[in-house]
């Protein structure tokens, strides 16, 4: 896989990658959001407005500014606005309940939020009711409906108040910032049980996704629909930021729906779609699927799960696809790390993750650190220009994560075969995938063992045929306790983001331990999934 783009050709800022689009395509859509159309030059000059809005409320440069809410123009208009004013997007899952949310904007001493009104039938500043943080100054409403909630702003408003800055000064922002300069802030839980914060900078990320572009094949004029959400390196850098780069039109979809997916490619034949397997899985199912011409697809991406050779070909045979791919990265790396090429195999294409980006290397190594040799399994670890700053006031665990000479610890174990093509074939770290999301037992137990009726919880990963894995609560009761399952999955819907709460509660005497006491997670795992099945 070799690099096409040189780092010296690239735009250095999100800004400036920006303007470059806007004035090799200004007439061109940028955004197709339902009736809205917003060229390349429009949305050069909406980000701009954005960001004297935000120098009039005060946020300096460096400042933290998040931004709650779907798949939006709004979210792409104001990230794009917040990195102008040489500020920091912290990007929050829609899917968080209050105290989530409020515990990140906290830690993160976010100044500004950029939030949803009304969406999957709640309101969501209520949802911060009792819990906005003190340094949480201004909370902006996008698309309020109706009069906002005391204490906030809406999208209009806070528009309207950067009229009297001049626009010299937000130039004099872009340019104050460089390739180096921190561009998001985006919270990824861990083992230790609270999200941690990975800072990426400007440089690495337009060079990481101009390499992606090129080698899955978008290019200038794809019609590009993004269900994957931006709060997530997938939906953001692969998502709007790639399409930036490459002068393509971005049709957001704020939820999954097999039939308004399948109802926009045949509308505004949509040309690429990258997504996890779920996705893809749920429009080959879909009922009525003949009824659709989708014959305008020509490339997708997918991963984000374990993915069967079998979709592959369904989706090069059923869905017309000819193109499909498969990545692997994480969040500390900036999202990429490998890629297949859309001419491999279907085998290849969904049993491996690829080749190392350019400019990344890629190593399996021993518990002792030592290099394994080809096809032998060892931890993942990967180096290169796109790893992370480091995670946000926690420079012990940036230590513990990338070690002295660069190398990025990610805790999944792969094998790497002569070709250099990666298979993650396990993890070391304590995950589980549900859909695409990675969830951590840690912070789920965290917040499971607040229940009155629970002594002691473990959750495991058990295999589920729709969303590749589901969560499994094992749970041993205090004395004279009792509890139904679907009590605590009921309970835990109010407390945590849908994709972590459990969709299995066992209850169990006693867990499976070792010497030192500590929860054999694995045999754990097989139990709940032998008990599931009946076995």
């Amino acid at each position: 896989m070799s690099s096409m783009t040189s780092p010296q050709e690239l735009p250095a800022t999100l800004p400036a990658a920006l303007s470059r689009a806007a004035a090799r395509w200004p007439g061109r859509d940028a955004i197709v959001d339902g009736d809205e159309r917003i060229s390349y030059e429009q949305l050069g000059a909406r980000s701009r407005q954005v960001a004297r809005s935000l120098l009039a409320l005060g946020i300096e440069a460096g400042d933290r500014v998040a931004l709650w809410a779907p798949n939006l123009h709004e979210w792409i208009v104001a990230a794009c606005g917040i990195h102008a004013a040489g500020a920091v997007l912290v990007p929050l899952n829609t899917r968080m309940k209050g105290a989530e949310a409020a515990d990140i904007l906290e830690r993160s001493g976010t100044r500004l939020l950029f939030t949803i009104g009304n969406f999957l039938g709640q309101y969501y500043p209520d949802l911060l009711e009792g819990l906005r943080p003190a340094a949480l100054q201004h909370l902006v409403v996008l698309r309020e409906g109706s009069q906002p909630a005391p204490g906030c702003m809406d999208w209009k408003d806070f528009l309207a108040r950067g009229t009297d800055v001049d626009p010299q000064r937000v130039l004099e922002r872009e340019q104050a910032i460089d390739g180096n300069s921190t561009a998001d802030l985006m919270f990824t839980s861990g083992t230790t049980g609270r999200p941690k914060g990975v800072m990426s900078a400007h440089a690495p990320t337009l060079r990481a996704f101009s390499e992606w572009s090129q080698v899955v094949g978008l290019g200038e004029g794809d019609r590009y629909l993004v269900v994957n959400p931006f709060f997530h390196t997938f939906g953001y850098k692969a998502g709007w930021v790639a399409a930036i780069l490459r002068g393509a039109t971005v049709y957001p979809q704020q939820v999954f729906d097999a039939d308004a997916v399948l109802a926009c490619i045949e509308r505004e034949r949509i040309t690429f779609l990258p997504g996890p397997p779920t996705l893809f899985l749920s429009m080959l199912a879909h009922p009525r699927l003949r009824d659709f011409d989708i014959s305008s697809l020509r490339a997708a991406v997918t991963g984000a799960a374990s993915v069967p050779p079998v979709l592959i070909t369904r989706m090069r045979e059923e869905l017309g696809i000819a193109q499909v791919t498969t990545a692997y990265g994480l969040t500390e790396c900036g999202g990429c790390a490998t890629l297949c090429d859309p001419s491999d195999s279907a085998e290849t294409v969904a049993l491996t993750c690829g080749r190392a980006l350019p400019g990344t290397e890629v190593r399996c190594v021993d518990e002792q650190g030592r290099s394994v040799p080809a096809g032998q399994p060892g931890e993942v670890l990967l180096r290169g220009y796109h790893l992370m700053q480091g995670y946000f006031g926690d420079e012990q665990a940036t230590r513990e994560a990338i070690d002295a000479e660069g190398w990025l610890h990610t805790g999944d174990v792969g094998v790497l075969d002569e070709r250099g093509y990666l298979r993650i074939t396990d993890r070391l770290k304590d995950m589980f995938i549900v859909g695409g999301f990675n969830c951590y037992p840690a912070e789920i137990e965290r917040m499971l063992a607040e229940h009155p009726a629970i002594a002691q919880v473990a959750v495991v990963g058990v295999a589920d045929e729709r969303m590749g894995e589901v969560g499994c609560a094992c749970v041993q009761l205090r004395p004279g306790d009792s509890l139904l399952g679907e009590e605590l999955i009921g309970w835990a819907r109010q407390r945590m983001a849908n994709y972590k709460v459990p969709r299995h509660v066992l209850l169990f005497d006693s867990f499976p331990l070792n010497a030192a006491n500590k929860v054999l997670k694995r045999d754990l795992a097989r139990l709940a999934a032998e008990r599931l099945a009946g076995v």
